[in-house]
């Protein structure tokens, strides 16, 4: 049996590094800025242990375009190399220098970003060939200049005495003119190297030099030291083409058992659910990382905006994307307790504040209370339900004001909502002469949400006033008698259905209601409308079916019951009252005309 080790040379694994390591190729930039101020944190963690003396604090990261030479320069003004450290880091592919200087100095190099030892290598994905100058901080050692044409075959000599650093020059091949121009090379700093903790300049042939990064954004200081107004300035610097300001926000602060830090905004939402724009940022050590944080931030979440940043969530080699393990679960789990223990403060502190914002949160805390068990328990506490009266209650203090006189025939509380007050209105108002509170519910959410709280709560049930008839919702004593025999009953339903036209098929259901209800009533039965929404399916069942939709409720106590059944033309006052039903249903392709059918009923029935 033989017995030997797996090799892997440079002539295989260069295409591999080139092509398929990244899967965008401008990541050769921020991978190397990222490699230069490593370079600088270690210089600076030596200097704050005393291993370094007679020191100036310059610190700065260059970035120079060349575009009649066809280069870019990086240069930094960090640690350096030595000729043993660019054999030992850049000759051997995968040997990071920034993990082993964490192993060696661990206690002082948390906000060291490089791990993999592979950054370097993604500059050839743009250039045809790389040249390197450094010059260790060590001055006892010489300068170094190091290229190599994207093959395993490299140059390495020393050279004349340089300053201490590194510079990095990129000859960008044909294919990748693009990062020749300056505004595209801007545009990339922003995006990966606005946040990092060097100051970062970019200058070119055409171009003054100007600093293009913030060393010390918000999320990094302490929440005492910041003005409410530090907050909104630095959300406008995150998201600038954003006009509105953000309602309020929640700054990330832990240690243990995971370091996070960052700034959650709760932007003016309403009604609107956007997962596109403006979606929170991912850093690593103020390294811009992704923007599609799945897994580590509850999808409910993904509707707020802001910044995370920390160095403990793991990502793959290429730094571009999320591995999922216990630490990535933990920190979504830290993440939706410090959401919910905020609005819950922010609840019980300064409840007439907290209603201001509600309609502007409330589809966020919907969401999260549907999709997130341990967040609908601590949000159903809070959860605010508007009445059409803009009077707000809990679902406790709503169980305790409607108990006594809003039962349903099984003794459930019946909480009765509109999605739509305009065209509720007749419900409306005869719920409102019965003193029954009425929520507005018009979430597109809602029907998601009230499923959820009956299932949790199997006391009380949610019910859309226009539903059925509200004798029929919530249970009443005293019954009507029918003022119309067994015959004139069918007479009657006889009557309708000759009324009723192929394009509007109902069921018809005789009820004994008031005289002074409505003859007619089109209703969609909650648990159908329900269906309709939530179940894609269910839709295409009940718009195929109408008969199994809508219902016509009649109301055979009305005075125009009797009248159509003993005058000659009772088919013409029949439909006309139908047509006066459709009409407020807006199923004739009219306008709401609540008080106008109000009048005509009247007439009718004289």
């Amino acid at each position: 049996m033989e017995k030997d080790k797996i090799s892997v040379t440079s002539d295989n694994i260069f295409p591999i590094i080139k092509r398929f390591l990244y899967s965008d190729q401008e990541i050769f930039l921020r991978e190397l800025v990222s490699n230069a101020t490593d370079a600088v944190l270690k210089l600076k963690i030596l200097v704050e242990l005393g291993k370094i003396e007679d020191f100036v604090d310059n610190f700065q990261i260059k970035i120079q375009i060349d575009k009649k030479n066809q280069t870019i320069r990086i240069s930094d003004n960090g640690i350096g190399m030595t000729k043993k450290e660019v054999e030992k880091y850049i000759n051997q592919i995968a040997f990071s220098g920034a993990e082993e200087f964490i192993q060696q100095y661990q206690n002082s190099s948390s906000s060291i970003i490089g791990h993999f030892g592979l950054g370097f290598y993604s500059s050839f994905m743009v250039a045809r060939k790389v040249i390197i100058y450094t010059q260790s901080y060590r001055k006892d050692h010489p300068s170094i200049s190091w290229s190599c044409e994207g093959s395993p075959n490299f140059s390495m000599k020393e050279i004349e005495k340089r300053k201490r650093g590194t510079e990095i020059v990129l000859f960008i091949n044909e294919e990748n003119k693009e990062f020749l121009e300056y505004d595209r090379i801007l545009k990339m700093l922003h995006k990966y190297c606005k946040f990092m903790p060097i100051v970062i300049s970019l200058s070119s042939d055409y171009e003054k030099e100007i600093i293009i990064n913030n060393i010390s954004p918000s999320w990094k200081k302490n929440p005492k030291h910041l003005s409410d107004q530090d907050y909104l300035d630095f959300y406008h610097e995150l998201y600038p083409n954003q006009l509105e300001k953000a309602l309020f926000w929640i700054h990330l602060n832990i240690d243990h058992p995971f370091r996070l830090t960052g700034i959650l905004y709760f932007p003016n939402i309403e009604k609107k659910i956007d997962f596109q724009r403006d979606k929170i940022h991912l850093y690593q050590n103020q390294v811009f990382i992704t923007d599609n944080l799945e897994g580590i931030v509850p999808d409910f979440l993904s509707l707020l905006k802001g910044v995370i940043d920390s160095p403990d969530i793991p990502l793959n080699v290429s730094r571009s994307h999320l591995q999922s393990d216990s630490s990535v679960k933990n920190i979504s789990k830290y993440i939706t307790r410090k959401v919910g223990d905020k609005l819950d403060y922010m609840f019980k502190e300064n409840r007439p504040d907290f209603q201001k914002k509600w309609i502007n949160i409330r589809i966020i805390v919907e969401y999260g209370m549907i999709s997130n068990t341990n967040f609908f328990e601590k949000a159903n506490k809070f959860f605010l339900y508007p009445t059409i009266k803009k009077v707000f209650f809990t679902l406790e203090e709503l169980k305790n004001k409607v108990k006594n006189y809003q039962i349903d025939k099984d003794g459930k509380i019946v909480f009765l909502y509109t999605s739509n007050k305009e065209k509720e209105y007749s419900f409306i108002k005869q719920a409102e002469e019965r003193s029954y509170e009425i929520l507005i519910l018009d979430s597109p959410l809602t029907v998601h949400l009230i499923q959820k709280i009956e299932m949790n709560d199997k006391n009380v049930s949610f019910v859309r006033v226009d539903s059925d008839h509200l004798d029929k919702i919530i249970h009443r004593k005293e019954k009507y008698i029918s003022s119309l025999s067994i015959e004139e009953k069918e007479s009657l339903k006889n009557l309708i259905n000759i009324c009723l036209t192929d394009e509007y098929k109902f069921s018809i259901q005789l009820e004994n209601l008031s005289e002074k209800d409505y003859p007619f009533f089109i209703i969609i039965p909650e648990f159908l409308r329900r269906m309709k929404e939530m179940n894609s399916l269910g839709k295409e069942i009940l718009k195929n079916d109408d008969n199994k939709f809508y219902q016509l409720i009649v109301n055979v106590n009305h005075p125009l019951m009797k009248k159509a059944l003993r005058e000659k033309n009772q088919k013409e006052i029949i439909q006309e009252a139908l047509n006066l039903t459709f009409l407020s249903k807006n199923l004739l392709h009219g306008k709401n005309l609540n008080s106008f059918i109000s009048k005509k009923m009247k007439d009718l029935t004289k």
